[in-house]
């Protein structure tokens, strides 16, 4: 991308603690967990320097309104399906596919396990990088990368922490609330 692309961010507030989203005039490109000043700082720098666009702070972006609502309404309880435009620059190839898979065949309250999600896009045997690249996922909980489990009936691993995945499979109906 050139250096005259633009990309907007906000901070939104969620359940699951501060998201940071960005967008481009394609769509949402990234969704960052945990956003402190710290965090943002670093993935605006990163979202940098991947892109080559410049970042703007941008609460009044149409894609960020529309993620923004999306988001508000699948916390409540209300959406089940996320119809925000995606921008996929930060992904190619492989993990590229193995997303556009998940978000495309894992339904609200679902679950797929590492290797049948391998299986689905054509290569059996790649579950471990399957793994990986839900952990280059740019877009969680958008493109739901919580909804992929170990085949042994665990969680499995979630770049957000395991308590975050938890509360998300929790607010899906896949697990029980937390008794405490």
């Amino acid at each position: 991308m050139s250096g005259d692309t633009q990309c907007a961010w906000v901070v939104r507030p969620t359940p699951i603690g501060p998201l940071l989203l960005a967008a481009t005039a394609k769509g949402l490109v990234s969704v960052r967990f945990h956003a402190d000043e710290r965090e943002v700082r670093r993935s605006l720098a990163r979202l940098r320097a991947a892109l080559g666009a410049r970042l703007d702070p941008g609460e009044r972006h149409s894609v960020l309104i529309g993620a923004s609502a999306e988001l508000d309404a699948y916390f409540g309880g209300e959406l089940r399906r996320f119809t925000t435009p995606l921008d996929w620059s930060l992904v190619s190839g492989f993990t590229e596919r193995v997303l556009r898979e998940l978000a495309a065949s894992v339904p609200f309250g679902g679950v797929v396990g590492y290797g049948e999600l391998a299986d689905r896009v054509g290569d059996r045997d790649a579950a471990r990088a399957v793994g990986a690249a839900m952990g280059a996922n740019p877009l969680p909980v958008v493109v739901p990368c919580h909804r992929v489990v170990a085949a042994d009936g665990g969680i499995g691993g979630f770049g957000g922490g395991l308590e975050t995945k938890r509360r998300l499979l929790e607010l899906e109906g896949v697990l029980p609330p937390a008794l405490f």
